[in-house]
């Protein structure tokens, strides 16, 4: 990959190649627990590529690939309820799709392990010293991928009697194990990206593909009462009045909360964080936009922009805006420069006009793989 960052931590197409992968793991509807493997030394840029999805935990890993596979495997071990079966896929290999892990798993209901593979179709030679040798018969030869897919207690036990075995995958340390691994249909797609090149193939791929964009409307309305400051947008400005309501009563972070429910069809606020549970009185609203995020990004979404409208006689939004802005971005971990903050009056008229309350309007655009 020439210098510079390790390739899994670079931008593939505006997101970590490693955020890529573990994303189109998530979209999995049998997905549990993802353990990542990370160099110690990386912690922070595996933390910073993975923000917001759900993963965990981050495992160390060692100085060969069985030691790093063996640590995820103790790490799921460790878990209160272990999984039945493991998939075990390279974190350079962004193109997994559902319906090859399907075919992963439903060779387990029978086999202890199973790979994805591809036949060999171009003729092998040996060489030497620049020059072609023998040719070497291609008949029943498979270039395997991964996910490769195992009965939990089995690869974990093959790991743990095998430690010392130097294997190049995980497949070859249950047949040294004495079991059999089945084959089932790999995808062209699922190439390693391994050089440069492959990082160009891979832009070029997900940039041919026509993203998914979809845009959510947020609005809400607060009440004004007795107090000494307003929630706006994740920022306490003060004012002789107080945002009334069961959370802390941030009525713009409601609003976008909303907007981004919307985009990905995830219903509203109401049903992520009902107001009759108690445990959101006086919440901090930063809580359920950060969810909502969360939610995208499960989707293997990517927020391209927010727009938030402020609707209000006082406290005066102007002095604020920047304030606002850097705090919702940081809460979206998107720059601030994708966030829109405006205020406008209703010239006296209705609620607002009178002062009896604060309303937003939000708008939120979304892509969607």
């Amino acid at each position: 990959m020439g210098n510079g960052l390790p390739k899994q931590y670079r931008d593939l197409a505006g997101l970590p190649l490693l955020r890529r992968t573990v994303a189109a793991l998530r979209r999995h509807p049998a997905m549990g627990p993802i353990v990542v493997v990370v160099d110690p030394a990386q912690q922070g840029l595996a933390e910073q590529a993975l923000a917001g999805l759900d993963v965990g935990p981050l495992v160390s890993g060692g100085a060969e690939r069985q030691a790093s596979v063996r640590a995820g495997l103790e790490a799921l071990a460790a878990l209160p309820h272990p999984p039945a079966a493991v998939l075990i896929h390279d974190a350079a290999r962004p193109f997994v799709d559902n319906a090859l892990i399907d075919r992963v798993l439903a060779a387990l209901d029978t086999d202890v392990g199973a790979i994805p593979a591809l036949a060999v179709v171009d003729t092998l030679k040996r060489g030497a010293s620049g020059k072609a040798g023998e040719t070497v018969p291609r008949d029943g030869l498979f270039r395997a991928q991964t996910p490769q897919g195992f009965r939990f207690e089995a690869i974990l036990a093959a790991h743990r009697r095998l430690a010392d075995a130097a294997m190049t995958d995980d497949a070859a340390l249950i047949e040294a194990d004495g079991r059999t691994v089945a084959l089932v249909e790999g995808l062209e797609e699922n190439f390693k990206v391994t050089t440069a090149d492959d990082m160009a193939r891979a832009e070029r791929l997900l940039r041919g593909a026509q993203p998914d964009v979809r845009t959510g409307f947020g609005y809400d309305v607060h009440r004004l009462g007795p107090g000494d400051g307003v929630w706006l947008g994740g920022v306490l400005i003060p004012h002789d009045k107080a945002l009334i309501g069961h959370s802390d009563a941030d009525v713009a972070l409601h609003a976008l909360t909303d907007a981004l429910l919307g985009a990905i069809a995830a219903g509203d606020i109401g049903q992520h964080f009902p107001p009759s549970d108690p445990q959101w009185r006086g919440a901090p609203s930063h809580i359920f936009l950060a969810h909502a995020a969360k939610l995208v990004a499960a989707r293997g979404g990517v927020i391209a922009h927010v727009d938030v409208t402020i609707i209000c006689e006082k406290p005066k939004v102007g002095p604020h805006r920047a304030a606002i802005s850097a705090r919702i971005a940081d809460i979206l971990g998107i720059a601030a420069e994708r966030v829109s903050v405006k205020a406008t009056t209703t010239e006296g008229l209705g609620f607002a006009g009178r002062g009896e309350g604060i309303a937003v309007q939000a708008i939120a655009t979304v892509r969607l793989p």
